[in-house]
């Protein structure tokens, strides 16, 4: 049993969020952009794809059909034991074209503004509709069915329960071939008005019987965003009208050289494959197809599922067919039929418009259309019947030969040359159907096939270019998966692609990063199904990264950072040299402590590989916490030989022989900071230890896993301290490079922002330059004590208890952008964009658009790694939310501080004193400065 999406053809609503609270009448919608500017995004963050609806006993229905929702579940407070429609308030002229829902006057729920008693279901209805059934409210607006239910408890088991029983009666009527709409008539079983009607229908009498005992309510959803593409200019409005410069206008096609072809630049090709000798205009889209030479489309057209066979291997003398502007072509299989129907129309036709009223048919009045061809109207409608005479039920497009199908569109439409009686002879003698048959008679199975191997191969041919012209720009992962939709050929396919891995790092070494050629062999073994290998080779790309990062950071540094220190042990250096050490030792001793770092918005366009290969631009400030510096290290020289290292969680060692310190180190070991920045600091390579030894104190009095910076920061100190130790280069920029690189050797990857942050004073606009070296340019913000005083005043520096390694969050990341995943790709360039904007925001002194600004990014990195957030942290935003114009957690995400921007620093005070009295929080707010020394 298939859902049945409700028609809708109705003006253009796009994007819509509603207000928070109707107080008076007011425009019911607003334009919104899909991926909103930092001036129209979603006050509250929407929830990732991988955090589900997880209160219990229950589940949401999304059967929208032409409309792509975005709501927040975790905010609605549903009914329990029952079902609930969402709804939203609309404009009685957009309400027309679609269902209502009529809530109850008095059946609220515990006297809730957003739940009511549903009293009836409306479908397209006229204002005296409206006006009779009491479904206007006292704003002027109604209440649109947004075609979103939530069922809890019992109401879930009662469903449960009727979708086992019903398997009998489900198998008998596809046998009769009988169609139940699983929304409308659901819906009708749970609203007592609808019972009635609902009787009549197929498995309408059993529906009512199981679940008419249930209420329905209406959850009235003020601030559900949707996009609604009902309709086929919809569809070209959204693509090219205000945020069309968001729309990838290729994905996943073979386009001709320019010369060759005439495909304008706003037309959007998507799983297509075009022909030379073929002409596309402006704001056209052609999709799922392939257009062979010959063929024109106007602008403003939309052809989708077209294969256009070729008349023969050249372009000379092609078949010839024009699809005019603001036309519609497509191509369907139908069931118990070998060939295909073509189906046409106007762009702006709608096929429930009447001959009578005015109906239309490739943009002209049916009337001209059967003047100018001498069709009758018995040709295209039975007499028998009171059904109005419209498109929807016209007779009108024939079954035959793929090319005298296009033929007879041309006729149709009006453009042919030839004589149109042998074509009006013909088109009568074929078998013609209606869209109304069409509905009823698509071979779904059929249908999604051939696009399933149609983009098999389309993306097998990308690929292949990829390989044999490209620098491995493309998604390969993606690329497979479309590929093995194929099945045996598609694996056989990837298991070429494998063979020629080798010869193409071979002849691109100087060029190819290594890292990019070892994930797509990793991608490929595991699209070949050699998970095993796959595992076993993913080892060289993180140390690739790794080789990469250094020598980005300092040229010819990769081969000496790797090698162990070559001398012997300490301790035998020492039965030889005790005279010399006695005699060359000079006590030296270092302290350095460092603030934490808390980061507004830019995190990963600082992350390697992208900042060795893209800018990276970052705005965030240092703090201390409680009145202090919370990280630093001491540092002293001492007779004894080897290094002596111990930290603040009481763990010790003593490293007597130096040519152990070599990577890789293991995860779980406490001292491979200290042991890395022994490495790249150059300490025991140069020599500096043949008449000393070391010992270090490590400390770091923020918890764990506190996204601050914490391990970065700390790695800046301690080789901070060591360069002092042997009169090194102690300048911020080298020690925030060499920090760089000592996490790609510890294993952890991450950027440069955390010692950035760390290492130098107050708030720093930070971007890199990708080269070698990699160049970093940190720009002060040179704040005013009014900013810094409201800063301090109205930013809260809470934390969660909730605990995640960032190195975890990281892997995932890196190997999406690895992979070129365009949707991160974007992310981050956003990220980065957004960093710039900050800056200014916080120069004009306008705090408020600073927490716009974090509110963008926390939903940017939602996308990057759905599991950066999880329900508590969603709980207290939602908590602070009325108090702050912003918030997000620092770093990486999924625990540790959050930043909690309130509007003024009464409501900073106010949420304050809530989350130290609030239990169920169980949060530390710390107090905090900017650190401005």
């Amino acid at each position: 049993m298939a859902a049945q999406p409700r028609q809708a053809d109705g003006p253009n609503l796009s994007l819509h969020r509603h207000p928070s609270r109707p107080r008076s009448p007011r425009p019911a919608y607003r334009l919104r952009r899909c991926h909103s500017p930092r001036h129209s995004r979603p006050r509250r963050p929407l929830p990732p794809e991988a955090r589900h609806f997880s209160r219990p006993a229950g589940g949401i229905f999304i059967m929208t059909g032409d409309v792509l929702p975005c709501f927040d579940a975790f905010t609605m407070n549903l009914p329990e034991d029952t079902s609930c429609i969402i709804t939203v308030p609309i404009t009685l002229d957009v309400a027309s074209n679609h269902g209502v829902v009529v809530a109850s006057k008095s059946g609220n729920l515990e006297k809730s503004y957003n739940v009511s008693l549903v009293d009836n279901l409306l479908q397209k209805p006229s204002l005296e509709e409206l006006s009779k059934n009491k479904a206007i409210l006292e704003d002027g607006r109604t209440l649109l069915d947004t075609g979103i239910i939530a069922v809890r408890g019992k109401g879930w088991l009662d469903l449960v329960t009727v979708a086992l029983a019903f398997q009998p009666m489900i198998s008998e009527l596809l046998k009769s071939r009988k169609e139940i709409s699983l929304y409308e008539d659901l819906v009708a079983a749970w609203v007592p008005a609808k019972h009635e009607w609902l009787r009549q229908r197929p498995m309408g009498e059993e529906l009512v019987n199981r679940l008419g005992k249930q209420k329905m309510f209406s959850y009235c959803a003020y601030d559900l965003l949707f996009l609604h593409f009902g309709t086929s200019s919809e569809v070209l409005d959204h693509l090219s009208g205000t945020g069309s410069e968001l729309v990838g206008r290729r994905h996943l096609c073979s386009i001709p050289a320019t010369n060759v072809s005439d495909i304008a630049s706003s037309a959007v090709v998507l799983s297509s494959k075009i022909a030379p000798g073929v002409s596309i205009g402006d704001d056209s889209l052609v999709y799922d197809s392939s257009i062979s030479s010959g063929i024109q489309i106007g602008s403003l057209s939309i052809v989708v599922g077209v294969n256009v066979p070729k008349v023969n291997d050249t372009t000379e003398n092609p078949f010839r067919f024009m699809l005019p502007d603001r036309h519609c072509l497509w191509e369907v299989p139908l069931v118990g039929c070998t060939e295909r129907v073509i189906v046409y129309c106007g762009l702006h036709d709608n096929p429930k418009d009447s001959l009578s009223k005015g109906g239309t048919f490739c943009g002209k009045p049916w009337r001209k259309v059967l003047f100018d061809l001498g069709i009758q109207e018995r040709d295209l409608w039975s007499s028998s019947g009171n059904h109005e005479k419209c498109l929807w039920n016209a007779k009108i497009f024939p079954i035959h030969s793929y090319f005298e199908m296009l033929n007879l569109a041309s006729w149709l439409m009006g453009l042919s040359e030839l004589k149109s009686e042998q074509l009006l002879a013909l088109w009568r003698s074929l078998r013609r159907i209606s869209l109304e048959e069409l509905h009823r008679s698509i071979d779904f199975s059929k249908m999604c096939t051939g696009s399933s191997i149609h983009q098999a191969d389309l993306a097998a041919g990308i690929a292949k270019a990829c390989i044999n012209y490209g620098m491995l720009g493309r998604n390969l992962s993606q690329l497979c998966e479309e590929i093995l939709q194929k099945e045996v050929l598609g694996l056989e396919i990837c298991k070429d692609f494998l063979d020629m891995c080798p010869k193409l790092l071979e002849q691109n070494s100087k060029i190819l990063p290594k890292s990019r050629a070892f994930q797509v062999q990793v991608d490929l073994l595991r699209a070949c199904g050699s998970e095993l290998t796959a595992s076993k080779l993913e080892h060289k790309v993180w140390a690739a990264v790794a080789d990469e990062t250094a020598s980005a950071v300092r040229y010819g540094f990769k081969e000496h950072l790797l090698e162990s220190p070559s001398h012997v042990s300490a301790s035998a250096f020492l039965d030889n040299n005790d005279d010399c050490m006695d005699q060359s030792f000079h006590p030296r001793s270092v302290k350095v402590e460092l603030p934490v770092r808390v980061d507004f918005v830019g995190g990963w366009s600082d992350t390697p590989p992208w900042s060795l290969e893209r800018a990276g631009s970052v705005l965030n400030m240092a703090i201390s916490l409680e009145g202090s510096l919370p990280i630093g290290t001491a540092i002293e020289t001492t007779k004894a030989a080897g290094v002596f290292v111990n930290d603040d969680a009481g763990n010790e060692l003593h490293i007597e022989d130096l040519t152990s310190i070599a990577p890789p180190f293991e995860s779980n070991d406490p001292f491979r900071l200290v042991k890395s920045a022994l490495l790249v600091t150059g300490i025991i390579h140069d020599n500096s230890l043949i008449s000393m030894g070391l010992q270090i104190r490590t400390w770091a009095n923020v918890p764990r896993g506190s996204g601050l910076g914490t391990s970065s920061i700390l790695a800046a100190a301690v080789v901070k301290g060591l360069l002092e130790i042997i009169d090194g280069d102690t300048s911020n920029e080298n020690v925030a490079r060499l920090v760089l690189v000592l996490e790609q050797l510890m294993g952890t990857g991450g950027g440069w922002q955390d010692q950035i942050g760390g290492l130098y004073p107050g708030i720093k606009f930070t971007t890199s330059f990708p080269g070698i070296p990699l160049r970093l340019q940190v720009i002060p913000l040179l704040a005013s004590p009014p900013l810094v005083s409201e800063l301090q005043q109205r930013l809260l520096v809470v934390f969660t208890g909730q605990v995640r390694l960032a190195h975890q969050v990281l892997q995932k990341v890196v190997t999406r952008y690895l992979r070129r995943d365009n949707l991160l790709v974007s992310s981050i360039k956003r990220l980065a964009e957004l960093a710039k904007i900050g800056r200014e925001s916080l120069m004009n002194y306008d705090i408020d658009d600073l927490g716009e600004i974090m509110l963008e990014a926390w939903r940017l990195h939602q996308e990057l790694d759905p599991y950066c957030s999880n329900e508590f942290v969603d709980r207290l935003f939602e908590f602070a939310d009325p108090y702050c114009c912003g918030y997000k957690l620092v770093g990486a995400g999924g625990g540790g501080f959050a930043l909690l921007l309130a509007k003024d620093a009464k409501h900073a005070k106010e949420l304050r004193n809530l989350l130290e009295e609030d239990s169920s929080f169980d949060v530390k707010v710390y107090d905090w400065n900017i650190f401005l020394a």
